[in-house]
């Protein structure tokens, strides 16, 4: 596969809150061999609240980043992010489809947007521009024995029509990336509902209950670990768990893990470059179990080798 190249927006989430996430999404990437070329003076894309207040503003914070990659000469914007991906792709959504609306976004900026950028997530590059096919050639340890769930959340297929990517009803992005890197990956009818996105601070209880729910399918479905794509998501999954326990009656203790660091995982890089310890549900168990399922193949590998001989 020759070397994909696409201007990145890590955003802000990823500089701080899900500093893992960036870090195995830059390594999957230099692994894949997809270049990912970081914008420069990039700023916050205005993500849930920006256009709450007021959809003009939202669209020109989003778009202000847009034309720096239309400046750099580039294409396409990929970001992990789906609230940032949202941003982006709402803004171009709504510029393309007023052009009085795009004056005025185009107004407040200093340099203009002029619609020649696309904004696609990084799973969206990972299962269209680099397939299943060259995914699975860098893995070297395959999770094998293990079954994963994939937690998409609202916004990485909705609205169909903004976001243009996978099945807004039943997505199999993540499903078959999981299985490419070896995964077991069992039916999760949860897979699309709502976690309570960012009402985990005013409206705590709304959270404990969705994320809640979501976590107890995820467990009757057989899961040793739920994979994301989203840091909100995997915050309401992950760092809330306690607060899910005590506000539901539950003992969740299921790790939370962002679709890359399962592909570093895959593709030999070890728990700690891929920050998985940072989690607040610790995944030692779950490790544990990768490690005999790999053993075993291999035993299992050995006596059938024996047995030809």
């Amino acid at each position: 596969m020759s070397k994909l190249s696409f201007a990145y927006y890590p955003g802000c989430s990823l500089e701080s809150s899900a500093k893992e996430y960036d870090v195995s999404t830059r390594k999957v990437a230099d692994i894949l061999k997809v270049e990912l070329i970081e914008i420069p003076d990039w700023s916050c894309c205005g993500a849930s609240p920006a256009h709450t207040v007021d959809h003009l503003f939202a669209s020109a914070v989003a778009a202000r980043n847009l034309a720096i990659v239309e400046e750099m000469g580039r294409d396409t914007l990929v970001t992990p992010c789906p609230e940032c991906l949202s941003a982006f792709k709402k803004a171009i959504y709504n510029m393309s489809k007023d052009d009085g609306f795009k004056k005025k976004v185009n107004s407040l900026l200093d340099k203009p947007f002029n619609l020649n950028v696309e904004a696609k997530s990084f799973l969206q590059i990972l299962y269209e521009d680099v397939g299943k096919e060259n995914i699975s050639k860098k893995v070297i340890k395959p999770l094998i024995g293990v079954n994963i769930v994939p937690y998409y959340g609202c916004l990485l297929t909705r609205p169909p029509d903004v976001a243009q990517f996978d099945d807004p009803e039943n997505p199999i992005s993540m499903d078959t990336i999981l299985e490419t890197i070896g995964a077991n990956v069992p039916y999760f009818s949860y897979k699309l509902e709502c976690c309570g996105a960012a009402y985990g601070v005013t409206k705590r209880r709304i959270v404990t209950k969705l994320s809640g729910d979501i976590l107890k399918t995820a467990i009757e479905s057989g899961a040793d670990a739920v994979a994301v794509a989203c840091p909100l998501c995997q915050q309401n999954l992950d760092l809330r768990q306690d607060q899910i326990n005590r506000d539901q009656g539950f003992d969740f203790h299921i790790p939370i893990l962002y679709i890359t660091q399962l592909m570093g995982l895959s593709f030999g890089l070890s728990a700690s470059e891929l920050m998985i310890d940072k989690h607040n549900v610790k995944s030692d168990h779950f490790l544990e179990k990768i490690e005999k399922g790999l053993k075993e193949k291999e035993k299992s590998e050995k006596e059938s080798i024996s047995s030809k001989n």
